[in-house]
């Protein structure tokens, strides 16, 4: 690691590599000692004895060997065909070297491993009410290609997020899970995300769970999401979407779902979570974003200008006030509003329900016996496809 030469032995033959500039070691110095994030470049261990003596063994190879390649991680191009129980030590090593807090280090090598190990590097990611960490880490984040539940709830993506792009392509192929809801997203925000789907029939093809809850959609959105072949399971709470006949009706006729009377346990926020090699870089993003505002100076400002407009006990309480919830648990029920698509063979519409015992018109028999069958096929969406969804296209 002297020299800038380096030579490689391939096949029996060797040969000159040029261009690579290895990772030099640092110098040791007493600082490492009180620094736990420099990383020790010795390759022993210290240990203390049974009698309190001190003693030391040397590192393995192993061990030596993973330490340079995480050193130099920036010239590896593939992981792919290396065993996962490799992958899992690489990754821990790369994690206590501080790899992927390197913002010019990080994507590239989030990159590497997503495409050799795919879902083991993150299965499940919770973005919930994490606005500001979906903004700063917009690249990293795009790395995880493998991704079976995604939760976006209250990011302020709104209409025209540079997310919604990613979101149909062919990296989050193998999405199952996706919560979008509380980002203002409108009908023209469901058209933009869908657009892509609509026209290129590709994307979002093994989506099976949407959240879209408290944004302003109405029953427009729904023709938008006719798109999404696999969709079983739709939150619509608090939106502009009114529980009646009709709004049961355009749900049955468009997507194929019925309205539920229990919430669905699809739905409820405690399951969750972030899995994967990746869940403490999550955390330890999130936990650096949080610590770089001076929460005590902002504290004091806001309290200043309080006390100047007189009305600090006032706003105060205000400040501190519980946030709003609903009174009882028979309001809460009230609000939801979850759809799912029933077992075709015992499901029948209420719609239908009159012409179950018809007698006096028998031409309309065969509707009547048609109704009994698989939920109707979602329709041809070529007749939404209108020079705002070219112009979205042709945005892309």
């Amino acid at each position: 690691m002297d020299s800038s030469t380096i030579y490689v032995r391939e096949k029996g033959n060797l040969r000159r590599v040029s261009g690579i500039v290895l990772a030099q070691p640092q110098p040791v110095s007493s600082c490492r000692r009180t620094n736990p994030f420099v990383l020790r470049k010795e390759h022993f261990i210290f240990t203390y004895n049974a009698e309190g003596s001190l003693r030391y063994t040397t590192k393995s190879l192993f061990d030596i060997t993973l330490l340079f390649v995480v050193d130099n991680i920036q010239h590896v191009d593939s992981l792919v065909g290396f065993p996962e129980q490799i992958g899992d030590r690489l990754f821990s090593a790369a994690e206590e070297n501080r790899v992927f807090q390197n913002v010019d280090s990080c994507s590239k090598a989030l990159q590497l491993f997503s495409d050799a190990y795919g879902a083991m590097v993150l299965e499940s990611l919770c973005l919930r009410n994490r606005c500001p960490l979906l903004h700063e880490k917009m690249d990293a984040i795009k790395t995880f290609h493998s991704l079976k539940s995604l939760d976006l709830f209250g990011c302020r993506l709104g209409d025209n997020h540079e997310i919604f792009p990613h979101l149909t392509t062919s990296s989050l192929s193998s999405l199952t899970e996706l919560s979008i809801g509380d980002n203002s997203l409108s009908d023209a925000g469901i058209q933009r995300l869908t657009t892509p789907i609509r026209i290129m029939k590709k994307g979002l093809n093994c989506l099976k769970m949407l959240d879209v809850s408290y944004n302003p959609l109405t029953e427009k959105a729904l023709r938008y999401l006719t798109c999404l072949p696999k969709l079983e399971k739709l939150d619509g709470s608090a939106t502009g979407l009114k529980l009646g006949s009709k709004l049961k009706t355009a749900m049955w006729d468009l997507l194929g779902l019925v309205y539920s009377e229990k919430p669905l346990d699809t739905f409820d926020h405690s399951r969750c979570k972030t899995e994967g090699w990746a869940e403490q870089v999550i955390n330890q993003w999130e936990t650096n974003a949080s610590q770089v505002p001076k929460q005590k100076k902002i504290d004091e400002s806001r309290t200043s200008a309080l006390r100047f407009f007189g009305r600090h006990k006032f706003i105060r309480q205000m400040l501190n006030a519980a946030p709003q919830t609903p009174e009882s648990d028979e309001e809460t029920r009230k609000e939801m509003l979850h759809f799912y698509r029933p077992d075709a063979s015992r499901h029948q519409p209420d719609r239908h329900l009159p012409c179950q015992n018809e007698k006096k018109r028998p031409r309309h028999t065969e509707k009547c016996s048609s109704s009994h069958q698989d939920p109707p096929a979602k329709r041809l969406t070529s007749s939404t496809l209108t020079a705002e969804d070219m112009e979205l296209l042709n945005s892309y």
